[in-house]
């Protein structure tokens, strides 16, 4: 699977900017690539509590559906993320997985950073979802740092852990090592891709996209300008590196929480509230 990292600057409740810019990277992606990621709220950019109600859109927003049709035009998959507005009338930090068919797959960060609280809901699931015969999760910033919530999509069977990011100074080496235990821990692919520049309220972001591989080892990794990086993932590694034990099969404590198998090849864990 080839995959290409857009590390990009945002501009913070600009989404027609930010939007734009989307579609030109996907407009510009490889031939033969797979899958572009871009980072956290990239549509967007960070919403607060004065202006969330006004920029986020549904999952069915025209944003959305734009990148969907540069997804299509391209024949490739996008994950990115946005500020949504759902139809409980609550405000999410989502990722979504988009094929040339649609949305595939949709995550809510469960694991609120301070300046998401007031702002966001957090949300109660984590899930995966099969893209060309691989089980993908999706993970958002904050959340890496805690091991639950790649543990859980290891539980849900992923071999793809993708991580959409908007992590700032001085935490860059703090992800750095997270990202990297994740993907050990769970003999998986990790893909992270954070977003640079300054953002509003003095943020600077830290940049440092990476891609680990199945055993922890950097495969590469971004500084802290934009740029693109594409990667090829050896996807026989993941056999190789569960060969011989399975963290996941060998563990002795299992996450709680109801899963579900969906006719799609959705799998869900839903959390306690």
């Amino acid at each position: 699977m080839k995959v290409e990292l857009v590390q990009l600057a945002g501009r913070d409740g600009d989404t027609a900017y930010n939007l734009q810019r989307t579609i030109k990277a996907i407009g510009n992606c490889g031939a033969d690539t797979d899958l572009l990621v871009f980072p956290e709220t990239q549509l967007m950019g960070f919403p607060t509590e004065e202006n969330i109600g006004r920029i986020a859109e549904p999952l069915d927003g025209p944003s959305i559906t734009a990148v969907q049709q540069a997804a299509q035009a391209q024949n490739v998959a996008v994950v990115v993320g946005m500020a949504e507005a759902a139809n409980d009338g609550r405000f999410y930090n989502t990722t979504v997985l988009v094929t040339p068919e649609g949305v595939a797959l949709t995550y809510r960060k469960t694991h609120l950073w301070a300046s998401d609280c007031g702002v966001f809901t957090p949300g109660d699931r984590f899930a995966t979802a099969l893209f060309k015969g691989i089980r993908v999760g999706l993970l958002i910033c904050f959340d890496i740092e805690f091991p639950e919530t790649a543990r859980a999509l290891g539980q849900l069977g992923a071999e793809l852990i993708i991580v959409t990011n908007g992590n700032m100074d001085p935490y860059g080496p703090t992800h750095r090592t997270a990202i990297t235990a994740r993907a050990m821990e769970n003999q998986a692919f990790a893909v992270m891709v954070n977003r640079v520049g300054d953002g509003d309220g003095g943020l600077v972001f830290a940049g440092g996209s990476a891609v680990v591989d199945p055993y922890g080892q950097l495969l590469c990794e971004a500084g802290r300008g934009e740029c693109r990086m594409t990667v090829e993932l050896a996807m026989e590694q993941l056999q190789r590196s569960r060969r011989d034990y399975s963290y996941i099969a060998q563990r002795r404590i299992h996450l709680p929480g109801e899963q579900v198998e969906h006719a799609n090849g959705l799998r869900e864990l839903i959390i306690a509230s």
